[in-house]
């Protein structure tokens, strides 16, 4: 296995610990705050309280992750540690963040114009082409093959500042990856169900064969302890099913078969 030795890693910070909670909380409270005032806005179309609970359960998800103690021993070499927080900051968190529809909650509580200005983002060319399936699966699940057979994550695991890159790419590109998949946020141009099954079959595919070339240390550049490497792939095989099972259930949960297929059913 290339590359396979135990390394000090870059430490978590008490000062970080801190700022990542009051982060954490601060977002939470921002959208509970969003949540009363959609609310009192327009009382006849109350706001969904179970968005609420799927936006702090992914809060929650994300401190698990980034605090102690599962941040300290990721931080200080642990690769399963490491492949854990990938799990809970690349795919289960995003996928309760984007089931809460913040998108939604923040247009009905914006000003009309900024609303506007809000929805010509999501209309626009650039959103239309981020938020296409391949972009999206190419970010999430794609990047990793870059990330875990090119010495880039030796390279980020050395420095704190490429440490938090790399979570926040998990986050950025799970999120997208979710919303276009299942997101129940407006989308520019989303496929139908059908086509977005056959992307998440690709996602899981090409997961499942990323986690099996880690464990047989096939182009592994990973410095870590050979039966860590091994445990870290096994945590991201049989993890990732899990999240992409989930993720599965909500994309089919948002299939509405169209009108023309409703009438030419038999009665």
């Amino acid at each position: 296995m290339a590359g396979v030795h135990d390394h000090a890693g870059t430490g978590v910070e008490p000062s970080q610990t801190v700022l990542t909670a009051l982060v954490l909380l601060g977002a939470g409270g921002g959208y509970l705050l969003l949540a009363r005032r959609a609310r009192r806005r327009n009382p006849a179309r109350s706001w969904n309280a179970w968005r609420s609970v799927s936006f702090l359960a992914g809060l929650a998800l994300l401190a698990l992750a980034l605090l102690p103690p599962l941040a300290s021993a990721a931080a200080h070499g642990d690769f399963r540690g490491h492949m854990v927080q990938h799990m809970l900051i690349g795919m289960y968190a995003p996928l309760a963040l984007v089931l809460a529809a913040p998108v939604t909650l923040l247009l009905r509580t914006l000003p009309q114009t900024s609303a506007l200005r809000v929805t010509a983002v999501l209309r626009s060319r650039p959103a239309q082409v981020l938020a296409h399936p391949a972009v999206a699966l190419a970010l999430s699940t794609g990047s990793l093959g870059l990330l875990y057979f090119t010495p880039l994550f030796n390279t980020a695991m050395q420095h704190p500042s490429g440490h938090w890159l790399m979570h926040s790419h998990f986050l950025a590109s799970g999120c997208l990856f979710a919303y276009v998949m299942a997101g129940p946020d407006p989308a520019p141009a989303r496929p139908r169900v059908p086509t977005r099954l056959i992307y998440l079959g690709i996602a899981v595919t090409a997961h499942a064969l990323i986690a099996q070339a880690m464990y047989g240390g096939f182009f592994v550049h990973i410095a870590a302890a050979i039966r860590q490497v091994q445990q870290g792939a096994e945590i991201m095989y049989y993890g990732g099913d899990v999240a992409e099972l989930l993720l599965a259930v909500a994309l089919v949960a948002t299939w509405r078969p169209d009108r023309h297929t409703r009438a030419a059913l038999p009665r």
